[in-house]
């Protein structure tokens, strides 16, 4: 799921409604809907933006659109707050009565979702879908658990190095073109200017970690026969640990201030000019260019091991899915896709920044949106996702790659031990969720 901030709002009611979930909510008995009404009133729950006013004009239009090809559709849209969506979808799959027929959902949220019963099997309509066969795979791997498909992707979010023009250019550096090279380049800037973190970093910003280990070849866990595996302690995902973990210290982001640290905290420090250099996502471009250095930053791609790659970054987003218990299965699958669409997508970017799943429609946003092009690249040099299991859920509610991040910087364990406890931590998980 994409982090931005969002609130609470008051619900705003169109033709069609829907709901919200969560990998938090109960295993569910077989709520299957027995009827497929074509007419009636469809309920949508979407996440409430920071900003929902040109969100909600995007949904209007495409409900409306949608009206004119279902006659004796109403379609009723409520928003409602991410924070509290764990409550709503636990409420919701437990009681299809007061459910909504579509949600729009944090991506990694699927698994989850999936093993309590909540989302419907649309694989079917999504492979006769014509408009399908041009959603990037990494997006469609994100509504797929165990080969079926369980919604369609609505938007994605990458991360990017976010690095002050102005600073390199006094100190004479050029953007970095490895991981070595942003290593040491964070810890000259820091040296030359102690004020500043080269590179801002965090304890918690799990999400900025992962391109490293993924750099170096590791994995968090390993898939065989349907279940999961912890892989966070193989020699190739320590590499990409320590190499992380080396970014905080006194030569460049203190321990004491940045263990704790989000990523909305290291942009923060990026985009009030506190750091020449952050991993930030595309959905951050908006906070920097409100921060104290707009117009003296650029973005390129995070480097990969060799010059001239690029770190896999994580695939964040949101998606869109028919719950189960629908009784309007045929037209909420319309809606869908009328929602997750190639028009709505690019409407979406243009109203709120999201960058569409679509290879063709995120080449033509990059043309029309300069700053939009190093996250394209990013993703075409293949993004990557979390463990398509539900007890992925559990691992992230539970801090374990912050904990062990967090043992590493503070000096309470060495990489081995950190990443071999939450390990076994995570195959606890994996287990527990079957």
């Amino acid at each position: 799921m994409k982090l931005i901030a969002r609130i609470a709002a008051p619900a705003a009611v169109f033709v069609l409604a829907g709901l919200t979930a969560t990998a938090c909510a109960p295993q569910t008995s077989d709520n299957s809907a027995k009827k497929d009404d074509k007419s009636g009133t469809l309920r949508v729950w979407l996440f409430q933006e920071v900003n929902n006013k040109p969100k909600e004009q995007v949904v209007d239009a495409a409900v409306a659109t949608f009206r004119k090809a279902h006659k004796g559709a109403e379609v009723e849209v409520e928003y409602i707050p991410v924070e509290t969506r764990a409550q709503r979808i636990k409420a919701a799959f437990n009681d299809p009565k007061s459910a909504p027929d579509l949600i729009e959902y944090g991506n990694t949220d699927t698994a989850g979702y999936v093993k309590d019963g909540g989302l419907a099997d649309v694989g079917e309509e999504f492979t006769a879908w014509d408009e399908a066969k041009d959603i990037d795979p990494t997006a469609k791997q994100s509504v797929t658990v165990d080969g079926k498909i369980y919604g369609a992707p609505l938007f994605v979010g990458v991360r990017a190095l976010y690095y002050r023009t102005d600073v390199l250019k006094e100190l004479g550096i050029a953007a970095p073109k490895t991981q070595d090279e942003l290593i040491a380049t964070a810890k000259k800037i820091h040296k030359a200017k102690p004020e500043l973190y080269g590179l801002a970093v965090g304890g918690a910003y799990t999400y900025g970690a992962m391109p490293f280990i993924w750099a170096h070849g590791g994995e968090l866990a390993q898939e065989s026969g349907g279940s999961y595996k912890a892989a966070i302690n193989s020699p190739a995902a320590q590499k990409g640990i320590t190499a992380y973990t080396s970014l905080f210290g006194d030569d460049n982001c203190p321990a004491a201030k940045c263990a704790s640290m989000g990523g909305n905290a290291t942009v923060t420090a990026f985009a009030s000019g506190k750091a020449a250099m952050a991993i930030g996502g595309d959905f951050s471009h908006q906070a920097v260019e409100a921060g104290a250095v707009k117009g003296k930053y650029a973005v390129v791609p995070l480097p990969g091991r060799e010059a001239g790659s690029i770190a896999p970054a994580f695939a964040g987003g949101n998606n869109i899915g028919v719950l189960k218990s629908s009784s309007h299965r045929t037209p909420a699958v319309d809606l869908m896709k009328q929602f997750a669409g190639k028009e709505t997508q690019r409407e979406l970017f243009d109203a709120m920044g999201f960058l569409p799943t679509y290879t063709d429609v995120r080449a033509q946003v990059a043309k029309k949106e300069p700053f939009v092009e190093p996250f394209v690249r990013t993703l075409g040099a293949g993004a990557k996702f979390v463990p398509a299991s539900p007890g992925w859920g559990q691992i992230d509610a539970s801090l374990v790659l912050p904990t062990m991040f967090q043992e590493i910087v503070s000096g309470k364990k060495d990489v081995a031990a950190a990443s071999g406890d939450a390990a076994k931590k995570m195959d606890t998980a994996f287990a527990a969720a079957g």
